[in-house]
């Protein structure tokens, strides 16, 4: 089969929500095969009248009915062009709006075994190939067959022998599909394959061209690019001497069924057999035979091209999706409870805990230290439930109750993670990315709090722009911006990883002691190296 029952039955699930259009532009492609046939039809009839074949009708009661059939495929074409492009567009922003919001409530883990380039490739690529397919090439394919079948039964009717000559050629189209399609899938898949790793080569290339550049190995990454360039374009040579063969043994079936048409009505117009009409009729609908036959054809790299986008969409359809929760939110002061916790990433790795437990009291300033790989990112991990532990319990707790650790208490924490974490867009739509209902009080007072004061001198204050990675800031503007973020968002617990890294020792003592003055009740975790920082605090934990 083209398509495997599995990808048919997700295709019919995934569907629903665009059927609408796939209605509408069936509809109009069977409106659009009648007013082609009624064309056909008033063209012999011109015709026929013009050689005086036909005298029941005048040649101007035919030039109005040609012309009204010309302004009704006018009419046709404009409508089903405007349902393309407006209903198009919509369906395939739902395409990319449901596979966008799947993904970012997927497990972490499972997400970060695929690549970012190739997550964009299958979003971009292969939703738009399937939305496309199911509003648009289904009802062509719905249309072309009725059009085969209609155009075939009016030249039935007009000589039934010729009618079934012309289609004696289809078991020779059906044959050769079935022994293009298995390798043309295979194909199409590699190619596609091949297309997300150079996505991703360069996505990757471009976030880390400092790295690149200094470490000299733009060389090698240009020639990493184009060794899959290379092959790429092997896949796609023989992909195209695949689909040129077959095409070239279509074309010559297709101008021998021309041919015989022609010699076929020329002999019995020649005979007085037929009139003028008649054999113009023939011409026009041999096309309109041919070009359904032509079309279905040019269906079978649709059809391989789909189900390999399927089998794309489908693995990532069917990554877990993170456990919801219903749990009331903690009121107040909010404390964290880590009971004999151990945790691996893998069977057969180290446990990065075992069986550790940890108390923080409501409202507790700590310092979180420890030396590299001794499980300060991964206690991270677990406190915000990206990951889950092997075994033991985390949880929240207040003066009243508990909840376990999930991700619905991710509403409890304000993080900020390592590193420059600013997005592209203006310092304001960053900082609402803290609190999207944040005033421009509450933005300038979280600004003041972590020391970005210079944010108001710049000539477009809040809405300076930001490039990607928090171009145009220094490293330390950039993180205090970060702060400024996290400091928005309504939390009882902040968790800041290294948050004030790229901060001078006197800068990075004012933004902590400005953080703890203000956020007095809340529950502070700095994760740290910086010995000034443990001064501050009153609770030092050392993994």
């Amino acid at each position: 089969m083209l398509i495997s029952n599995s990808n048919i039955q997700w295709l019919w699930r995934t569907g629903k929500g665009y059927r609408l259009q796939a209605t509408l532009n069936t509809i109009l492609g069977i409106l659009i095969v009648g007013a082609d046939l009624l064309f056909v039809w008033a063209t012999k009839l011109a015709v026929d009248i013009a050689t005086k074949a036909n005298t029941h009708m005048t040649l101007t009661t035919a030039f109005t009915i040609l012309a009204t059939v010309i302004i009704l495929q006018i009419v046709l074409g404009i409508a089903s062009r405007w349902i393309k492009a407006t209903l198009g567009v919509k369906s395939l922003n739902r395409m990319h709006s449901s596979f966008f919001t799947l993904l970012l409530h997927s497990d972490w883990r499972k997400l970060r075994e695929f690549h970012t380039g190739d997550l964009t490739n299958r979003l971009q690529r292969d939703a738009t190939e399937v939305t496309g397919f199911l509003t648009e090439s289904l009802p062509t394919l719905v249309t072309t067959i009725i059009k085969f079948i209609a155009a075939f039964g009016f030249l039935y009717l007009m000589d039934s022998t010729l009618a079934l000559l012309i289609v004696g050629i289809l078991p020779l189209f059906i044959l050769m599909g079935r022994l293009y399609v298995n390798k043309m899938r295979a194909i199409t898949h590699n190619v596609r394959t091949t297309e997300s790793g150079i996505q991703s080569l360069m996505q990757e290339s471009l976030q880390h061209t400092p790295v690149i550049k200094t470490l000299q190995q733009v060389p090698y990454m240009v020639e990493k690019l184009m060794t899959l360039q290379k092959r790429l374009r092997k896949e796609i040579i023989l992909k195209t001497k695949y689909s040129t063969f077959t095409s070239t043994l279509l074309n010559l079936g297709f101008a021998t069924g021309y041919f015989l048409t022609f010699t076929w009505g020329t002999y019995s117009l020649a005979q007085g057999t037929i009139t003028y009409g008649t054999l113009i009729a023939f011409v026009q609908l041999v096309a309109q035979i041919q070009d359904p036959v032509r079309a279905l054809t040019r269906f079978i790299p649709i059809f391989v091209s789909v189900s390999t986008s399927c089998d794309r969409l489908r693995e990532i359809a069917s990554l877990p999706a993170e456990p919801q929760s219903t749990d009331a939110q903690l009121a107040g002061p909010v404390g964290i409870r880590i009971q004999d916790v151990s945790f691996a990433y893998t069977e057969n790795s180290r446990k990065i805990l075992d069986n550790y437990s940890l108390t923080l009291a409501p409202g507790s300033r700590v310092a979180i230290m420890g030396q590299t790989g001794t499980g300060k990112t991964t206690l991270i991990r677990l406190l915000l439930s990206l990951i889950a532990p092997n075994s033991g319990r985390l949880e929240l707790f207040n003066t009243q109750q508990t909840m376990s650790i999930s991700p619905a208490s991710r509403a409890h924490f304000a993080y900020l993670p390592q590193g420059n974490t600013l997005l592209s867009g203006t310092i304001r739509e960053n900082l609402q990315l803290g609190n999207p209902y944040a005033t421009e009080a509450d933005m300038q007072q979280a600004l003041d709090i972590a020391c970005a004061d210079f944010v108001q001198q710049l000539p477009h204050g809040l809405d300076t722009s930001c490039s990607e990675q928090g171009g145009g800031f220094s490293e330390g503007q950039a993180q205090r911006i970060c702060i400024a973020r996290t400091l928005l968002r309504d939390a009882p617990i902040l968790l800041l990883d290294e948050a004030t890294s790229a901060l001078d020792a006197v800068t990075e003592q004012q933004v902590v002691e400005n953080i703890i003055k203000h956020r007095p009740n809340n529950t502070l975790l700095f994760i740290t190296h910086r010995q000034e920082v443990t001064q501050l605090c009153d609770t030092v934990v050392r993994l």
